[in-house]
């Protein structure tokens, strides 16, 4: 009797195991496209974790240089997505997401001094690389602009909240928690491009 319970427990287990559909980047929400963007940015992490970075980098440099990046980054990230809707790329190298969490994560842990034009530049820069990347993953999957618009929409949140955040912090340890929160994205990024160097 024990046999035969322990029999009928190992076959539900594989059962449950067994994926019905692998769903490769993309996370199907069953919400609709809008919300599908939102759960992709989201669970994203080379997305997420380099924005985040940016948001940090802005707030650490300002309220102005957040108010600029707040405009530069999504709006470069619309650009960026509708070029990759209209002209999306067949394959996507894996580098550029862990380069870019290594050089953002870097640039908070270090609390570069930079100029909030070039914090502008570079949000501009990741924007349109990134919104390209996301552009031709949701022309694959048949998203299109709603899609994009959920991302577009998430990260506005996150560049508000992430930037208002580090600049509204005015104790020392406050300042430090942020620079340890950047040498954690750096890390990831480092641990990120090991890992897809040794896949290519």
């Amino acid at each position: 009797m024990r046999a035969r319970i322990r029999g009928r427990d190992l076959a539900a287990l594989v059962v449950l195991l067994v994926p019905a559909a692998a769903q490769a980047h993309l996370v199907n929400s069953g919400l609709g496209p809008f919300y599908d963007g939102v759960s992709h940015f989201a669970l994203t992490p080379e997305d997420l974790l380099p924005a985040l970075a940016l948001a940090l980098l802005a707030g650490q440099r300002g309220a102005a240089a957040g108010r600029a990046t707040l405009f530069a980054l999504p709006g470069a990230w619309l650009v960026g997505g509708l070029a990759g809707l209209t002209w999306p790329s067949a394959s996507a190298a894996s580098w550029p997401g862990p380069v870019a969490l290594l050089l953002l994560g870097g640039l908070v842990a270090a609390e570069a001094r930079l100029r909030p034009v070039l914090v502008v530049g570079l949000a501009i820069g990741f924007g349109l690389l990134h919104g390209y990347l996301n552009g031709s993953v949701m022309a694959r999957a048949r998203l299109g602009a709603l899609g994009l618009a959920g991302i577009v929409a998430t990260l506005a949140v996150l560049v508000t909240l992430g930037a208002a955040l580090v600049v509204a912090i005015r104790a020392a340890w406050g300042r430090i928690a942020v620079r340890v929160a950047g040498s954690w994205i750096a890390a990831i990024g480092l641990l990120a491009l090991g890992w897809s160097l040794r896949r290519g």
